[in-house]
């Protein structure tokens, strides 16, 4: 009798190919995650918004963005608008939803008086809450 030993068998081949399945699920859940993400990052408008302190962000269950860069083009929630159909577009808001809040942001080298323009703007299409949103941080001495 002989200890440890089977009858011999025709031996299998080596597996020589790779199985790429788990390969392609995880790509494709990879590409739908940045085609998801992409948008949101090429979206946002560049400004340099000037520092605050005590500036915290609130939380507004209603709100427009109306955001004004150094080449004095104005964006109305993300998207460029004139400086002449934006008092229409305010006056429209102001009509469906009187109590919103527009949030105001300017870039810090914007002269002030263009920001009384927009701000006059929006207080004339009968929209009175105006926050100003401002970066984290400390003021850097000037």
């Amino acid at each position: 009798m002989a200890f440890g030993r089977f009858p011999k068998t025709p031996q299998a081949k080596p597996f020589s190919d790779i199985n790429v399945t788990p390969l392609v699920d995880v790509m494709l859940v990879l590409l739908v995650i940045f085609i998801l993400t992409a948008p949101l990052l090429t979206s946002a408008i560049r400004l340099d918004l000037p520092p605050s302190k005590v500036a915290q962000a609130g939380e507004a269950p209603e709100s427009l963005s109306l955001s004004l860069n150094v080449k004095g083009e104005i964006f109305l929630n993300d998207k460029p608008v004139s400086f002449q159909s934006l008092s229409e577009e305010l006056a429209r808001v102001a009509n469906q939803k009187p109590h919103i809040e527009v949030q105001l942001r300017a870039d810090q080298a914007v002269p002030y008086g263009q920001v009384l323009d927009l701000m006059g703007l929006a207080q004339q299409a009968g929209l009175s809450r105006i926050g100003f949103v401002t970066a984290p941080g400390a003021p850097t001495a000037q």
